[in-house]
């Protein structure tokens, strides 16, 4: 059939084999203004479809004659249960040569493959579609559980809301917060979004900055405070002090050892960003989306997926276009393009100048530090560079080593890299494109800091931390310094 001719303006139909599925699909045809005949073998049925004023025939599927009956139709839907009949009858069809548009019933997916090479245009599978939209209204009915049992929780709270979030928060973190407090909004709930830590790196400041989203350091407030807690994007931060009084639990994380016990947990390991589950409750819950948390949102899903190209699944990418719309676009070129602090430039240049790649693997010292959140920006920036696939980027700050890494290589797990090589000494965290890990100096290297063995300690920690990664990494340390 021509391809210039579409469904739509398909007049004449066949459908060959009319069982409860071919039955269906006759009248769902018939109701559209459809021309429909139907050619069924069993002449009970045939009456009884007779009987409904469908234009019905007795004939055997299988048998050649049959091509001529339905040689005026555009599409011929073979719907019978006997997929040994469903395969004769496309084979004949094919041997006229007539272009027909043909569509196939199968019984599993050995069958859809015999179908499609006959010569079935569209092959279909009802166990398939079945179980699908079964899973598909399974879906639907859980998320309306769950903004049920949310909206309960949070109709409980008697005073204020503390929203927690994970120690120096990045912006799904942020934008997961920003849409839970609208939410407890909505229901007349007051809420803080709280944090730990520093909001440090560039983009993440203007993040916040940008959309006017408040928030409160921890060392402001009591937590006594509040009556209701939520984490929400906590599990990269490990459980907060408070964990036995959690109320709120949302995270795209499993919390290690089940170390929070929340009245209401949506945990969900198969997204790629929190964002996307409160973007799912703000869609069931019908609420009026700000463009502030719309571009929030729609950011912490493009900065956790690396803008789509990393661990992105179909809910994001549903969420994504559900906010677009919303979102305010020149805000997000403005946080994406923020303006680099001249520290950070001073510890990318030094990162730059003390690099040392072996193969795609780069590993650099960037001194002695102060603003940490540098680190971050450095790994990323180096990873730009031609042949690297790796980055790991340490320094010196308050007696402390801190490592950020980055990874585009799909054979490496980066936040596996940093636990092997330092997790007995320190916590990494991250996953695999993305992790960081802390580690007491005076541990790393047995000496306690002072002014007069800066560059001792400097020097010790920069040949054991190259080793130790490299190692982990599987390479070996090569003189390949400063990228020669």
């Amino acid at each position: 059939m021509s391809t210039g001719i579409t469904m739509a303006s398909m007049s004449r139909y066949a459908i060959l084999g009319c069982g409860s599925v071919g039955h269906a699909v006759a009248e769902e045809l018939v109701g559209e203004g459809k021309s429909v005949e139907i050619i069924d073998r069993d002449e009970g049925r045939v009456e009884a479809l007779r009987d409904q004023d469908l234009d019905a025939n007795v004939a055997d599927i299988r048998d050649e004659s049959v091509v001529d009956a339905v040689a005026d139709c555009d599409v011929v839907l073979i719907m019978s249960s006997d997929v040994e009949a469903n395969s004769a009858a496309v084979e004949n069809i094919r041997a006229r040569g007539d272009d027909h548009f043909i569509v196939a019933r199968a019984s599993d997916p050995v069958s859809a493959d015999e179908l499609t090479d006959l010569g079935a245009d569209v092959v279909i599978n009802p166990s398939a579609v079945i179980a699908d939209s079964a899973l598909r209204a399974l879906e639907t009915g859980e998320l309306e559980y769950k903004a049920r049992n949310l909206a309960e929780v949070i109709d409980d709270t008697d005073g204020r809301m503390a929203i927690l979030v994970h120690r120096s928060p990045d912006p799904d973190s942020i934008a997961s917060a920003a849409a839970l407090r609208d939410i407890a909004a909505s229901r007349d709930v007051e809420a803080d979004i709280i944090y730990e830590g520093e909001i440090g790196h560039q983009e993440n400041r203007a993040f916040v900055n940008l959309l006017g989203i408040d928030l409160v350091s921890r060392d402001e407030v009591d937590m006594a405070d509040y009556d209701t807690v939520a984490l929400v994007d906590y599990a990269k931060g490990g459980a907060p002090a408070e964990a036995e009084a959690i109320d709120i639990l949302v995270d795209h994380y499993e919390q290690e050892d089940d170390e929070v016990d929340a009245s209401f947990e949506d945990v969900r390991s198969n997204v790629s960003a929190t964002s996307t589950i409160l973007t799912k409750y703000i869609q069931e819950l019908d609420l009026n989306l700000s463009q502030e948390v719309a571009t929030a949102l729609l950011y912490g899903i493009r900065a956790e997926t690396l803008d789509f190209k990393r661990d992105t699944t179909p809910a994001d990418l549903t969420a994504a276009a559900y906010l677009y719309p919303f979102a305010d676009h020149d805000t997000l070129e403005q946080v994406e393009s923020p303006s680099m602090s001249p520290e950070t430039l001073d510890v990318l240049a030094e990162a730059i100048r003390n690099r040392e790649v072996s193969g795609s693997h780069l590993v650099s010292n960037a001194g002695f530090i102060r603003d940490r959140d540098a680190l971050a920006q450095a790994a990323q920036h180096l990873l730009n560079l031609e042949g690297i696939t790796t980055t790991a980027v340490f320094a010196i700050a308050d007696d402390t080593i801190y490592l950020a890494a980055r990874s585009k290589d799909i054979r490496m797990n980066i936040g596996k890299v940093l636990d092997d090589a330092f997790g007995e000494m320190g916590e990494a965290k991250g996953h695999s494109t993305d992790a960081a890990v802390e580690i007491p100096l005076g541990i790393f290297t047995g000496i306690e800091t002072s002014e007069d063995n800066r560059e001792t300690l400097l020097q010790l920690t920069e040949e054991a931390v190259r080793k130790k990664l490299f190692d982990a990494m599987g390479v070996d340390s090569a003189a390949e310094s400063n990228g020669g």
